[in-house]
């Protein structure tokens, strides 16, 4: 009698994800962090529970990486995900070379859930969308009495459509990617944490008051807390340093400009820059100059552009054809040529929404995003904004000079970290040291 071998299916990387596996340090694991904190200390068996049958809506999440002769690739799996109490580092490494292991993690921390993602999987929005259907899963099994009929969770994509690949949907070989000179921007330099720890310190403000804050300056939170940002870090610059300008890269949501309900990666990337050498570096030049930058770069026509460069490699016949090792060589390389032309990234989530009925049993959400160098993020769940700092960098002055700035703006801050700075009240540390 013949038996037939059970076919392992597989799948590739999208076009964004190729280049993940490849420029993974241990300086930056190429993991980001979403969490969600609810009123009630969490109970490890439901969420176990909640887990896995929120997995079986995201299918693309069950795999395991592995290496071809020219390609990373995904394997599917039937590995199911261990929810454990927190005990590693915000953002710790979950790929490691030839171990079959899930590339995300689930775990805890007493009113806290946490979900760690390797950024092969998906981007912000893909696992902002499994973290939602985790926590709507936990509070229906936890609360159901509080239910006359279950809430709806706003996700109603297909498996196909959350499976899709949308940087191979939108695809435009015609649209020519123009070659740009990369300026050198200004990076801090600082004694790194030790073990390649990363810092992750968050403040929390009222939504409502920082978009007043923002219009006051006739402008949007994004910019508004952008040209902050900005300010923040030219305050750790020498009059050397403001020779080079400030960077920052900011990725974009593309499935806002090119609909598609994929749970992959489908983002892009632009950057906004600030000349402290050439411009009065008032706050008012920069949300102005920022301003500017927004308008021109956040259109369909020039994402097109950013979207086609990522699905560029894979359509180039010299690099298909090349080994992995080569592939391995060349990224990485390209990466350390590439972050020199970037002092920082700030990545805004936006908004996150659940349903109505959940709105007493829910506090925040949080995101964080592993990086070698340092990374504001932001979220917002109804009128909590959250803005987390990560970074490798001992030193954590940018930080406070950020927090300060929203708290001279008249905005109340509540900031709290992982083992490096206790919580406390922004406004009163500020008003210390004044003192």
């Amino acid at each position: 009698m013949i038996r037939r071998e059970k076919r392992t299916s597989w799948s590739r990387l999208d076009n964004a994800a190729k280049i993940f596996p490849s420029t993974v340090e241990k300086s930056d694991t190429r993991v980001f962090r979403f969490s969600c904190e609810l009123n009630d200390e969490i109970d490890p068996e439901l969420l176990a529970k909640a887990t896995e049958r929120a997995v079986e809506s995201y299918p693309n999440f069950n795999v395991v990486m592995k290496k071809g002769l020219f390609w990373y690739y995904l394997e599917h799996c039937e590995l199911k995900p261990e929810i454990t109490r927190e005990d590693k580092p915000v953002c710790a490494a979950i790929y490691e070379e030839d171990e079959r292991s899930l590339l995300y993690r689930v775990t805890y921390h007493r009113c806290r859930i946490n979900l760690e993602v390797f950024h092969v999987l998906t981007d912000g929005t893909g696992a902002i969308m499994l973290l939602k259907t985790i926590v709507y899963r936990y509070l229906i099994y936890r609360y159901s009495e509080l239910f006359d009929e279950l809430p709806v969770l706003d996700n109603d994509a297909s498996l196909s459509q959350k499976n899709t690949d949308g940087f191979s949907k939108y695809y435009d070989k015609d649209i020519k990617i123009p070659r740009k000179k990369k300026v050198k921007a200004f990076r801090l330099r600082a004694e790194r944490l030790d073990n390649n720890r990363l810092s992750a310190i968050e403040g929390f403000a009222s939504v409502k008051s920082v978009i007043n804050a923002a219009h006051k300056y006739n402008t949007t939170l994004t910019v508004f807390l952008t040209a902050l940002y900005i300010k923040a870090l030219s305050m750790e610059m020498s009059v050397q340093g403001k020779r080079k300008p400030v960077v920052i890269n900011i990725p974009v949501n593309l499935r806002q400009f090119f609909p598609t309900e994929t749970a992959k990666n489908f983002f892009g990337m632009f950057s906004v820059q600030y000349d402290f050498l050439h411009r009065d570096g008032s706050i008012e030049d920069i949300i102005d100059c920022v301003s500017t930058l927004f308008k021109e770069q956040l259109t369909k026509e020039n994402l097109a552009v950013k979207m086609n460069s990522y699905a560029a490699l894979e359509h180039n016949p010299f690099v298909r054809i090349a080994p992995l090792p080569f592939k391995n060589y060349v990224l990485r390389n390209a990466r350390r040529i590439s972050i020199k032309s970037e002092t920082s990234v700030i990545s805004n989530v936006g908004k996150v929404t659940m349903p109505s009925q959940f709105d007493g049993l829910i506090k925040s959400f949080s995101v964080f995003v592993s990086t070698s160098n340092i990374q504001l993020n932001i979220c917002s769940y109804n009128d909590v904004l959250q803005m987390g700092i990560t970074t490798g960098y001992a030193n954590i002055d940018v930080q406070k000079n950020f927090f300060r700035s929203l708290t001279e703006q008249g905005i109340d801050v509540r900031i709290r970290s992982n083992d490096f700075y206790r919580e406390t009240n922004a406004d009163a540390e500020n008003n210390d040291r004044k003192g």
